[in-house]
C-alpha cells in the first residue's frame, strides 16, 4: 500500500519546501519504528504554506479535528492544527505545527536548511529526540533507540535512556562525558554505579514528563472556551469544503482562542 504520508509530503511541498516530517513518521523513515498511525509535519509559518496545505487537504476531503485553525496567528505561538480524512481502508490523521516545543530558533533554522537538501524532508535524529520528550512514557523508549542510532558520542551521551549504554559511552569517552555534565547533570552519576544512574534516569524522565504536562496545561486552559464552542461549530462546518470551514472557524476563534497563551518565561 502506498504511504499516504509520503504522498502528502510531496503534495505539500510541490513547488517549494513548506513542510518537514516529524514525530511518528520520522521514526518510520529513520527505521526506528515499523509504522505510525498518523502524520505530523512542521510547517513554514507563512500564509502561502497554510493556504497550500489547506488546499491539498481539501482535495483529499479532509475535515478539522479539534485544535487551532491552520493560521499563522496561532501557529506562531505553539498551537497545532489537526485534520482527518478517509483513504482506502485507513482513517488518515494529520497534525501540523510551526514551532515545535524544545527546538530553539537556531535549531529550527538548521532544520529548514537541512530539509532543503533532502528528497523526503524529515527531522534529524537529534531533533526527533527533542520532539519526543513528551509526557508519554512510551516516547522515552523511542528516544533510547534514537540515541543508539546517533553517530556523535556527545549526542548519545545527551539523549541515551540506558544506564548500561551511558556507562559504556563514558568509559570510551571520559573527557567528553565530564564536559557534558553541565548540559546533562545525571552524567555525574555514572561514577556512582549503575543502580544510582538508573535512579537518576528515572527522575530525569519524570521531570521531562512534568515539564511537558505543565506546558500543555497552559494550552488546555486557554482552549476551554474554544472546546465548549467546538461541537456546534463542527456541526455547522460538517458539510462545507475545508477552505470555507476554515474561514468560519478562524473567524470564531479570534474571540475564543488566544493567539499566545504562554507566559513570557515559558518555552
Amino acid at each position: 500500500m502506498e504511504n499516504i504520508y509520503i504522498r502528502l509530503t510531496e503534495e505539500f511541498n510541490r513547488g517549494k519546501l513548506r513542510t518537514v516530517i516529524c514525530s511518528g513518521q520520522a521514526a518510520v523513515l529513520h527505521r526506528i519504528a515499523i509504522m505510525s498511525k498518523d502524520g505530523d509535519w512542521i510547517l513554514h509559518n507563512d500564509e502561502d504554506t497554510c493556504r497550500h496545505v489547506l488546499s491539498v487537504l481539501e482535495q483529499h476531503g479532509a475535515h478539522y479535528r479539534f485544535g487551532a485553525p491552520l493560521d499563522i496567528r496561532w501557529l506562531a505561538h505553539g498551537w497545532s492544527s489537526h485534520f482527518e480524512f478517509p483513504y482506502q481502508e485507513l482513517r488518515v490523521r494529520t497534525d501540523f505545527f510551526s514551532h515545535p516545543p524544545r527546538l530553539s530558533s537556531p535549531e529550527l533554522q538548521n532544520l529548514w536548511n537541512t530539509a532543503a537538501t533532502q528528497d523526503i524532508p524529515v527531522v534529524s535524529l537529534k531533533q526527533l529526540a527533542k520532539i519526543k520528550q513528551t509526557n508519554r512514557e512510551k516516547d522515552y523508549v523511542i528516544i533510547g533507540e534514537i540515541a543508539r542510532r546517533m553517530d556523535d558520542p556527545a549526542d548519545q551521551l545527551i539523549f541515551s535512556r540506558s544506564a548500561g549504554d551511558l556507562i559504556e559511552l563514558a568509559a570510551l569517552n571520559p573527557d567528553l562525558a565530564n564536559r557534558l555534565i553541565s548540559q546533562r547533570p545525571i552524567l555525574a552519576a555514572i561514577s556512582e554505579g549503575r543502580e544510582r544512574l538508573e535512579e537518576k534516569l528515572d527522575a530525569e524522565r519524570r521531570a521531562l514528563i512534568h515539564a511537558n504536562e505543565k506546558r500543555l496545561s497552559v494550552y488546555r486552559d486557554a482552549a476551554q472556551a474554544w472546546l465548549n464552542a467546538w461541537p456546534k461549530l463542527q456541526e455547522e462546518c460538517q458539510a462545507m469544503p475545508l477552505t470555507k470551514a476554515h474561514n468560519l472557524l478562524a473567524q470564531h476563534a479570534v474571540s475564543l482562542l488566544p493567539f499566545n497563551p504562554l507566559p513570557e518565561a515559558m518555552p
